[in-house]
């Protein structure tokens, strides 16, 4: 894991950012993760790196603060995951709300709707939704194109970023904020034609915009105290409420939109089609206006005008898609020369029929219009991770040496160090790599490899060992029914009881001592097992078991009386404190008088042998003193009888 503290730091920032995610339910473009299946394919494309993908988190998300909206993600995604939010509930509320609705629709519908024979059809399936009156954007384009004439006119050496799309309009605030000043302070065509339908029906018109983008919701959002546009709605979105009300072209009447018409506007879906709507110069010598398209085009016009613009000296036309008859709210996105030569056909027919003199009168009305807006850094910036955190990500995805570094560009990054430094930043995870996900890949093989040998062998051990057991267990079950036979012979009862005094075994003779209650429980419990002796046996002699089996020692040949008959008793530990087991003799069986007579006999015959031993003993004892003793009187006697003077035996 990487420790660098300006990762980490980063890394709370983003979580912050993620906890604001969860709740914000605005957020225009965000990922269904019921659809999601991490293909990573929206993390490759995005070009500000706004989307976070975090090993502990199931799916990518979407940093709202960091998207500029541009679709890409939307785009890319083949479960479709990626989704934006739709205005389709808020327009039906309006159109049944009673209040005047207007229908504000971009040119680009001769790209979109080319299976629609006429725009006049359009136009009356528009009307037939319910909304009271549409109008074409162009007039919108027109109005901006000349205003942006005028401000380039005025410049004074001052160069401007054109600010219709709204993704380049982000990118910049977020990403090149101290280009913020060089955005062209003039609203989008979309604003424009909303204050030109205002100023027709009053405050309480409510706009609809319909048109290619995903981020010009985000735009209207800006207006939302003003109410400027009340909700916008894709291609795609129109298509879908078309269908619900069951509305096709064959079922209208050709129907025109409200003036006032738009001129060369209609170009708008060109990227420098608003540049032809106000007449500006295009030719290489004498044009002073560079129109740039497509995410790759403009990522490089925009560092080359943040770094150069002393030298190009030429004010940037910028629209992020190919084109707005490209856009990423269109059903499909390729023919682009088809599309192209759709959108020129269009804008010649609208042009050969307008009329220009209430054209150039409309303008001069509405050029009154104030057309201006302001923008706000929102610096979204991450400052670059150390070469030392950067350095560490290399050694993890196995890019130690320059040789190794592939750049193959399949992680979505220009180059394995770029990756590199989003790894570290905190934005994206190691298994985005290609070739690290390979290695993984052929490592996480050989483990299985091993693992389904050493499972294998496993396998085999079991088997062995449970054929082992299943012959223990046949040995023991064996051995079970011998003894079990064995001690159903012995004249003796057998019982063997545990420390709760429950009988674990118990053989015939016990039952027959027990007397016929035993046996009608045997029948029904073989063996008595888990009967309380306590409740077959008196107390005089389970109480003999319990100090068995607290003591631990053992008691032989102990004689007591059940009811009218005798016994002999031996009880001894088995498992010491846990387990006893006793033979009960019936004294008054001919066998076991028989041994007991043999047996007390030979006891009385040792006894006695013993004492006679021991009197015998006694008695050789006491010969052998008073043998000694008569010998010295004796001898002392024998003394006595010498004469005096003489020695014995002269």
């Amino acid at each position: 894991m990487l420790k660098s503290s300006l990762k980490k730091n980063w890394l709370n920032r983003v979580n912050d950012i993620n906890a604001l995610i969860m709740n914000k339910p605005d957020q225009v473009v965000y990922i269904n993760e019921d659809k999601c299946r991490n293909s990573y394919s929206c993390v490759r494309v995005c070009p500000v790196n706004a989307l976070e993908v975090r090993s502990e988190r199931k799916h990518p998300i979407i940093i709202s603060d960091r998207c500029i909206g541009c679709g890409l993600c939307f785009l890319s995604c083949s479960p479709k995951a990626i989704e934006y939010s739709s205005s389709l509930g808020k327009v039906k509320d309006l159109l049944q709300s009673g209040r005047k609705t207007a229908a504000m629709v971009d040119p680009s519908i001769a790209s979109e709707f080319d299976d629609i024979t006429d725009y006049r059809k359009f136009v009356g399936m528009i009307r037939k939704l319910g909304f009271d009156y549409v109008h074409e954007v162009s007039f919108g384009v027109d109005l901006v194109a000349y205003s942006y004439k005028k401000l380039f006119e005025e410049s004074s050496g001052k160069y401007y970023i054109t600010s219709n799309c709204p993704s380049i309009v982000e990118m910049i605030e977020k990403y090149h904020p101290t280009l913020v000043p060089n955005l062209s302070p003039i609203v989008s065509p979309m604003v424009a034609t909303a204050l030109v339908t205002r100023d027709l029906y009053g405050d309480e018109v409510a706009n609809v915009f319909i048109g290619p983008c995903i981020d010009i919701k985000s735009e209207a959002k800006l207006y939302n105290d003003k109410k400027l546009v009340e909700a916008v709605l894709t291609f795609i979105e129109i298509r879908q409420l078309f269908e619900e009300h069951g509305i096709q072209e064959k079922g209208v009447k050709m129907a025109e939109f409200d003036p006032p018409f738009g001129n060369w506007g209609a170009l708008y879906p060109y990227p420098a089609g608003i540049l032809q709507a106000a007449g500006i110069k295009r030719d290489i010598v004498s044009s002073h206006v560079i129109t740039a398209s497509g995410a790759e085009d403009v990522k490089e016009a925009i560092k080359d005008f943040d770094h150069h613009i002393d030298t190009i000296r030429h004010h940037f036309n910028l629209f992020f898609c190919p084109g707005c008859m490209l856009g990423p709210g269109m059903n499909r996105h390729d023919e682009r020369f088809r599309r192209r030569s759709l959108v020129k056909q269009y804008a010649e027919r609208r042009v050969e029929v307008l009329d220009k003199k209430q054209w150039e009168k409309d303008m001069k009305r509405w050029s009154e219009l104030d057309l201006s807006r302001t923008f706000a850094a929102n610096d979204q910036r991450i400052p670059e991770p150390s070469e030392e955190a950067v350095n560490e990500v290399m050694k993890i995805i196995g890019k130690e040496h320059r040789a190794d570094e592939l750049n193959c560009n399949a992680c979505g990054y220009g180059s394995c160090r770029e990756f590199a430094s989003t790894v570290a930043k905190g934005l994206a995870v190691p298994e985005m790599c290609h070739t690290y996900n390979l290695r993984n890949k052929q490592e996480y093989i050989e483990t299985l490899r091993q693992t389904n040998k050493k499972l294998s062998e496993t396998k085999k051990a079991l088997k062995e060992s449970e054929e082992q057991a299943m012959r223990e267990k046949d040995t023991a079950q064996d051995a079970s029914e011998t003894m079990n036979s064995m001690l159903n012979k012995l004249p003796n009862g057998v019982v063997i009881v545990d420390n709760d005094l429950k009988i674990l075994h118990s053989n015939e003779s016990f039952l027959n001592i027990i007397g016929e209650d035993a046996r009608a429980i045997a029948e029904i419990i073989p063996g008595l097992r888990g009967a309380d002796l306590k409740t077959l046996l008196p107390f005089n002699v389970y109480n003999i078991f319990s100090f068995v089996l607290r003591e631990n020692e053992s008691v032989i040949s102990r004689d007591v009386q059940l009811e009218d008959r005798m016994f002999n008793i031996s009880i001894f530990p088995i498992r010491q404190n846990r387990i006893a087991g006793a033979v009960i003799r019936d004294l008054f069986s001919p066998e076991v008088q028989r041994e007991e007579v043999i047996t007390r006999v030979s006891d009385v015959i040792d006894k006695n042998l013993d004492m006679v031993q021991k009197i015998g003993f006694l008695l050789g004892e006491g010969a052998s003193d008073t043998e000694k003793m008569l010998n010295s009187i004796v001898e002392s006697f024998r003394q006595k009888k010498i004469e005096p003077g003489k020695k014995a035996g002269q």
